[in-house]
């Protein structure tokens, strides 16, 4: 029988991956007083396999960071000391574990912020509040306050100080959350971004903040241990293709260890997938680990992997219903279904960790 696209290994700069299918990074508050906590250490081990990569959760560089309840930190002692047992359980499975950092710049309230201040941002452009996922918890965003030139290097440094502390908890690197509407997007998209300095305005501009965070981390551990995650088709850009292509282009120079970047909506009717723009010009251009992500399933993903349209693929909800989900998709059994009213409550095991195995 032919191999199956998905479950061949693969080389990651330094890291050997037994097989191309990656834990997507899932915010799952439970991580109380932004402290990751004890329960994690099973559902991050649940998923973990011998050479497979795992992506934590997404994880604030600093105080101001937050925006959701219970999300978890890593810029404080107590943090990083509460993360390694957890990462010391994916390696004990043979996982290699990536932690992402994270900035949600206007995506937040006073409630979230130190002292009740207002989040910080590219702008001071407020954004409508929407409906979350699961339909109940409904965000109030409170207007940010834009961020003055020279407050800039602070943030960059926060990023970096975090991939460092990453480093000290025993993660094998870091992802920098570039993606999604959260602070570092919010810079990189001329329909959120109305700068004038040396920030704002032209391409070259808006992506500077990025690719100083990229250059902060590459210097502290080493370009081989750093991802970066990108959407250029979401939140807000009048030319997405060539954003994302300018980003990846400019990624080069750094050697960094992948590109996660996140697909055009995909418009799906029956088995059929239609994408209206594609990844691939940004694929090709990339020199790096490519990894596609945004619904796929095994078959696209078998597809992607097979055609060269990416070298891995993340998966998020089915991963987190299914934790043997590589095992699953080698025996071509049947999938657990999810359950989203569940993805962001307290709740320490109920859709948590308590999702089945085959066996």
């Amino acid at each position: 029988m032919a191999p199956i696209p998905l479950l061949t290994p693969y080389k990651m700069g330094r890291f050997h991956l037994s097989h191309r299918i990656v834990l997507a990074p899932l915010t799952r508050q439970r991580s109380f007083g932004n402290v990751p906590q004890p329960h994690a250490i099973l559902y991050y081990s649940q998923r973990a396999s011998k050479g497979g990569l795992l992506i934590a959760e997404a994880t604030g560089v600093s105080d101001t960071a937050q925006g959701y309840p219970n999300t978890p930190g890593i810029w404080t002692k107590e943090q990083v000391e509460a993360w390694r047992p957890i990462v010391d359980a994916v390696h004990k499975k043979g996982g290699i574990f990536f932690c992402q950092i994270w900035h949600v710049g206007r995506v937040s309230n006073y409630t979230f912020q130190p002292n009740g201040q207002a989040p910080i941002s590219c702008t001071d452009k407020p954004i409508v509040s929407k409906v979350r996922a699961n339909g109940v918890d409904v965000p109030r965003f409170s207007p940010p306050r834009r961020l003055a030139t020279e407050e800039i290097p602070l943030i960059v440094n926060d990023f970096r100080i975090a991939a460092k502390n990453a480093i000290e908890a025993g993660f094998d690197g870091v992802e920098i959350h570039g993606a999604h509407g959260y602070l570092i997007d919010q810079f990189l998209k001329d329909q959120i971004n109305d700068r004038t300095d040396q920030y704002g305005g032209s391409m070259e501009n808006r992506c500077r903040f990025a690719l100083e965070i990229v250059q902060a981390v590459v210097d502290e551990i080493g370009a081989d241990r750093v991802g970066i995650r990108l959407s250029p088709y979401t939140a807000g850009d009048s030319d997405p293709d060539a954003l994302g292509l300018y980003m990846v282009n400019s990624l080069n120079k750094f050697g960094i260890s992948y590109c996660h970047m996140v697909e055009p909506s995909m418009a799906k009717e029956g088995e059929k997938v239609e994408t209206p723009r594609s990844l691939l010009p940004m694929r090709k251009a990339f020199k790096g680990t490519f990894i596609a992500a945004r619904g796929y399933n095994k078959e696209e993903g078998n597809k992607a992997v097979s055609s060269g349209y990416a070298d891995l693929v993340a998966y998020g909800r089915l991963f987190l219903a299914n934790p043997d989900l590589p095992q699953r998709f080698e025996l071509d059994a049947p999938l657990n279904n999810y359950n989203s009213s569940t993805f962001y409550t307290p709740d320490l095991v109920v859709g948590y960790t308590d999702y089945p195995f085959l066996c």
